[in-house]
């Protein structure tokens, strides 16, 4: 154990109710620290427990195998196997809703010398096949199994409550951040400066991370371990009451791999506790259904459930239960296969922007390249030319440069509303969600220098400096302002988005009345934010009105539908 056992002091994790995930599916895969017959026991044990207790309160007397009615509209399900490739036991809970089922399925596997592997899943299955599934919250069940099963993931527990990491125990989660075995991500919680840590824990850090039970590994730093451990990770770090997700894959010596993890601020998790929990939760679930299941869960075949007849009643009454069983069975496998279809239509879809994007990186990259290339030249020529006239010392000293950028979507939206000349219009909801889906913080850099650039343009042009458009300002570079690269910049939408009517209804966004009787524009020009994944956001701008008005920006986001999205 390289962290403290808090089951002392913390009770039980009730249902996390307040919110919704993004993600439709929640999936907890660890591996039980128990052998492959006293984790069917304790799963048996804690699923009983589950189902007797409030608000369930089923029927629970027998779990035979095939299928068992527990309640009006409420099936459980069983089966298990065992032959030369291992042994499996698996439970299916069915509930029957207004709106679809829902479902929830343990399975225990384990396969040769392999570790007794344990999933949970839980979903949604809508009756109505155009019906988006409910997204699913993080179960009870999951805390209850959590506490039983000595789980683990590589070299680390995994546990419903954040473990409390002791001075002596840092190298230890360093070693389970580098593990090349670890399958889920690592949230690591610091303490603010002058704050009581135990009051902080239980109040503040506690509620954030109670969705992630059975998603990621939980740990928290007091002030004593906090600086040992940032040390060890210069490039990682975390601290200041922040909250640091880290990544399968962590390598403390490259500075570049700290991007990858991304850092979750006091001020957010203080002033919107409950966004904080949403957002922090929607990386580790996305990751749970999307990594690919070890292989020995993999192989387990599907779940092919048979009706179990009274035997002592008459044979036509029994034929005719039995047909019913089956029909009530082959609708609900109509309704899984259908929520499948729309998950493989999903991931081909994702695949596809994937790809384009893939693309559009490249070419980033080599523009990114390019102009670092030629400012390094630059740097290099006016160095030459110091050292030529006498001032060799201030050629090569370096310079500070303020470091007072937005660290998030979230601060960078308050700050456009204390610029002059630019008004942000859009959907701030839709802005601030971009702080989940981001690795690092490079989009919130190029879309504050995208801002400050257009915040000069405007006072240029409200001056009578400026008789062009934002591209051909950026493309000249006037001397003491601020810019950014023309090629990022798309002046309009091409025909085919413009003419569709969806389309162009997506990129028109609020303006007040005087800069436009409908109270609404067609914003055509952007900024390309950033590429690299499905989300590419984009930046809309509409500045018809700049000299009078200033700028408006309707649109901070991920890329909008076009031809190839």
């Amino acid at each position: 154990m390289c962290a403290a056992s808090r089951t002392d002091r913390i009770p039980h994790t009730p249902e996390h109710k307040d919110f919704p995930l993004d993600t439709r599916r929640y999936r907890m895969v660890v591996d039980s620290g128990l052998d492959y017959v006293t984790t069917g026991a304790q799963v048996d044990d804690r699923l009983r427990h589950w189902l007797k207790e409030p608000p369930k309160g089923y029927d629970v007397a027998a779990f035979a195998e095939g299928r068992n009615e527990i309640a009006r509209g409420v099936t459980l399900d069983h089966d298990s196997a065992t032959g030369t490739t291992g042994a499996y036991g698996r439970w299916r809970l069915r509930e029957a809703l207004p709106g679809g089922t829902w479902q929830t399925t343990v399975l225990i596997r384990r396969s040769g010398d392999s570790p007794t592997r344990v999933q949970l899943d839980v979903e949604h299955l809508p009756d109505d096949p155009d019906a988006v599934p409910v997204p699913a919250k993080t179960p009870r069940l999951a805390a209850g199994l959590l506490d039983v099963l000595d789980a683990r993931d590589g070299l680390a527990d995994v546990t419903a409550q954040p473990q409390v990491v002791e001075a002596a125990d840092v190298d230890a989660v360093i070693d389970e951040l580098c593990d090349e075995t670890r399958r889920l991500p690592i949230v690591v919680a610091s303490t603010p400066y002058g704050v009581d840590f135990d009051t902080w824990l239980e109040h503040t850090v506690d509620p954030l991370v109670r969705p992630l039970a059975g998603l990621a590994i939980l740990y928290v730093l007091p002030p004593e371990a906090e600086t040992g451990f940032n040390r060890a990770l210069e490039y990682h770090r975390v601290y200041g009451g922040g909250v640091r997700t880290y990544l399968p894959g962590v390598d403390p010596a490259w500075p570049a791999d700290g991007l990858r993890h991304r850092v979750m601020s006091r001020r957010m998790i203080t002033e919107r506790p409950s966004h904080s929990r949403r957002i922090l939760a929607q990386l580790p679930q996305r990751l749970a259904t999307r990594t690919p299941l070890p292989a020995e869960l993999d192989s387990v075949p599907v779940m092919r459930t048979r009706a179990r007849g009274g035997s002592h009643a008459p044979e036509l009454e029994r034929l005719r239960d039995e047909n019913i069983a089956l029909l009530e069975i082959l609708e609900e496998a109509g309704r899984e296969q259908r929520v499948r279809a729309d998950e493989i239509r999903d991931l081909t879809h994702e695949l596809r922007k994937a790809e384009d994007n893939e693309t559009l990186l490249i070419a980033e990259y080599d523009e990114q390249y390019h102009e670092l290339h030629k400012a390094r030249a630059q740097v290099q020529a006016l160095q030459r030319h110091l050292v030529a006239i006498g001032a060799g010392a201030a050629a090569y000293t370096p310079v500070s440069v303020p470091d007072d950028e937005p660290e998030s979507f979230e601060e960078l939206l308050d700050r456009v509303a204390g610029l002059t000349r630019l008004h942000f219009t859009g959907s701030r909801k839709t802005t601030v969600e971009l702080d989940a889906q981001a690795y690092g913080s490079s989009w919130v850099r190029m879309t504050w220098d995208a801002v400050l650039a257009l915040q000069d343009f405007a006072e240029a042009a409200a001056a009578g400096q400026a008789d062009r458009d934002f591209k051909q300002w950026c493309s000249d570079v006037p001397n003491g302002v601020r810019t950014i690269s023309p090629r990022k910049i798309v002046r309009d939408e091409s025909k085919s988005v413009k003419g569709n009517a969806g389309w162009r209804r997506e990129r028109t966004f609020p303006v007040p009345e005087r800069v436009h009787p409908a109270r609404k524009v067609f914003m055509g020009a952007h900024v390309r934010v950033g590429g690299g994944n499905t989300i590419a956001p984009r930046l809309h701008y509409y500045d018809g009105a700049r000299t009078e008005h200033g700028i408006f920006i309707g649109y901070i986001g991920p890329h909008l539908t076009n031809t190839l999205t």
